[in-house]
């Protein structure tokens, strides 16, 4: 069986976390950023988790997705 060509461009943007979720970088946060408050600015800045409809997409395009 061949191997699966990745989607170079998904795999750069998610990883898996250690309990096998996807993880994501927020949106938001790299310009006009002086009007935005510290506490909305550090909410941009965590990691969160890919809802699972976009989970099935990321998978098929980055099958061998490592942590």
């Amino acid at each position: 069986m061949p191997k699966i060509r990745s989607h170079k461009g998904t795999q750069k943007r998610f990883r898996l976390s250690g309990t096998g979720k996807l993880l994501r970088r927020g949106a938001f946060q790299s310009h006009l950023l002086e009007h935005k408050s510290a506490k909305r600015k550090r909410g941009y800045a965590q990691v969160k988790a890919v809802t699972s409809g976009d989970a099935k997409s990321i998978r098929r395009n980055a099958p061998y997705l490592k942590g």
